[in-house]
């Protein structure tokens, strides 16, 4: 029995860019739902992976691909990479029929390069679609609106119902549709299941290059023990070099580059402010999975392991929190940052919008680190040429507590079982 559709903030998404564009391309790694909420606005469909007629579908887009696109609109045309021929087609068809909402494509993999003769530009628009986030999954009671507090919101109220136990557990699940309600037993084995195949399968078919899964596993550890840090390759290279599946450094950047298409990975980029005096800025991303499932995954972590150590715990917390900001910030057309100078001084993510408006956010699993936390987020603030830029909307210290408020110094204090976009 197909499990009942939770509502997702990549369906305003989807909508909005139907309405402005002629196709839609819904990316992201496989099982976070694609497909299921491309067909919940689909008028017609086409899976390309259909084993009964994948065959007959990949010799229609060698002869005449546009037959591939006849049927009701929106027409969707799931893991459209299989015939990359049919991102041209589609193009010329948005041209053709001078409509918008014509077609949605989905995919789990970026495809090669040169596969594709045409960009889309002004054809076809994209929506990344990661795992739910902790709003989505319906953990977070969303008392607090990411949105508002961009509006200039001062007060704010709300007690998450989330205990670290509950935090925990969503971290080892993840934000996986299929597992959301399922017991923990269940929902662990399938992103063991999922990281398995990534290894095994996926990271090498993305680009036809034969990885040794050996040394993926050695690498995806490597990521997964250094997540939410700026590690650089040369870190990554000597925390594996003792192991005898050793990785050259020019492997591992094309490993990572192939986790990259497939999306399991999806690194943390440096924020780069204008600056009352010249503070040098640390460059290097933060190192972050689409959901930090996989790094639990990989280390083969339960929920009950992280309660036993609250340092991996922490850095997989604020992987989490990254997540849901990256979801929150997409309807508000911003992007999520991570600030770092060479005094130290730093915050763990910037949400920057394109109209120049910001945030800066510390998290912290817990309060006893709120303080210092509150103190670099104000030195962060007048660190900022307010000049150049505009004076931050917000700070704000994201936790794993229960109550939201507002200190009397104007940080805002958040559980992540509070917030939404």
């Amino acid at each position: 029995m197909k499990n009942k559709y939770l509502s997702r903030i990549a369906d305003r998404l989807l909508d909005s860019s139907l309405e402005a564009s002629g196709a839609v391309l819904i990316e992201g790694p496989k099982w976070c739902g694609k497909t299921r909420t491309a067909v919940e606005k689909a008028a017609s469909t086409l899976f390309m992976q259909d084993p009964d007629h994948t065959a007959s579908y990949l010799m229609a887009a060698d002869t005449k691909p546009s037959l591939l696109l006849q049927g009701a609109v929106p027409r969707l045309i799931d893991e459209w990479q299989i015939a990359p021929v049919l991102w041209d087609a589609v193009r010329y068809a948005v041209d053709e029929r001078g409509s918008t909402g014509q077609f949605i494509l989905t995919g789990s993999a970026v495809p090669r390069e040169n596969a594709v003769r045409h960009t889309g530009t002004g054809r076809i628009s994209r929506v990344l679609m990661r795992p739910m986030s902790l709003y989505e999954s319906l953990e977070s009671n969303g008392a607090v609106s990411l949105k508002t507090l961009f509006q200039g919101v001062r007060d704010i109220e709300g007690t998450s119902n989330l205990t670290i136990e509950n935090i925990a557990f969503a971290i080892a699940r993840g934000g996986w549709p299929a597992s959301i309600g399922e017991k923990e037993s269940i929902a662990v084995k399938r992103v063991y299941d999922y990281v398995d195949s990534i290894i095994n399968i996926d990271v090498s078919r993305v680009d036809e290059v034969e990885k040794n899964p050996a040394r993926v596993r050695v690498l995806m550890k490597s990521l997964a023990r250094n997540v939410s840090t700026a590690a650089k390759l040369s870190t990554i290279h000597n925390d594996i070099s003792g192991d005898e599946d050793t990785l050259s450094e020019k492997t591992i950047a094309s490993y990572m580059n192939a986790l990259r298409r497939i999306f399991v990975i999806e690194d943390l980029p440096a924020w780069n402010p204008a600056m009352r005096s010249r503070t040098a800025l640390r460059t290097s991303p933060k190192r972050h999975f689409i959901d930090p499932s996989i790094a639990t995954a990989v280390l083969r972590a339960t929920a009950d392991s992280l309660l036993g150590d609250f340092s991996t715990f922490g850095l997989l917390f604020e992987s989490l929190c990254i997540r849901d900001l990256r979801i929150y910030a997409q309807t508000l057309d911003g992007e999520v940052f991570h600030y770092r100078d060479k005094s130290g001084l730093e915050a763990d993510a910037v949400i920057h919008l394109k109209d120049g408006r910001w945030g800066a956010v510390e998290v912290k699993l817990g309060m006893q680190e709120t303080e210092e936390a509150c103190r670099n987020l104000i030195t962060l603030k007048e660190k900022i040429n307010t000049e150049k830029m505009k004076e931050p909307s917000f700070l704000m210290v994201l936790t794993g507590s229960t109550m939201a408020y507002r200190r009397q110094d104007g940080v805002f204090v958040v559980p992540a079982g509070c917030l939404k976009d």
